[in-house]
């Protein structure tokens, strides 16, 4: 399994608006992308600081993401979001949710 970590800062007084983009515009994308497993966000309290983190099958099908549809999210989110997100990427080592266990490497 495969992740992507989104961090971004959001503009004054968005943290409502921001949830509903994410509800009704972003997550109905990511349903139709092959792949995608769950999407995850958080907003610190008190602050303007939002995470999201998209779980994929594989690093091929979060990559096609990536290259076909993750513009228009981005396009999306301008309305919220101050400046450019930051994006990392990581294997997914654990998981209790997806069952998922450390590799024994030899």
């Amino acid at each position: 399994m495969f992740a992507r970590h989104v961090s971004m800062q959001l503009k004054p007084n968005t943290r409502a608006e921001f949830t509903q983009t994410i509800e009704k515009e972003i997550i109905p994308l990511l349903r139709k992308q092959n792949g995608f497993q769950d999407e995850i966000t958080f907003i610190a309290p008190g602050e303007a600081n939002a995470v999201c983190i998209s779980l994929w099958d594989r690093k091929e099908n979060a990559d096609a993401y990536v290259r076909n549809t993750y513009p228009a999210v981005l396009k999306s989110m301008e309305k919220v979001v101050e400046g450019t997100p930051q994006v990392l990427t990581y294997e997914v080592s654990n998981s209790t949710f997806h069952k998922i266990g450390a590799r024994a490497t030899a």
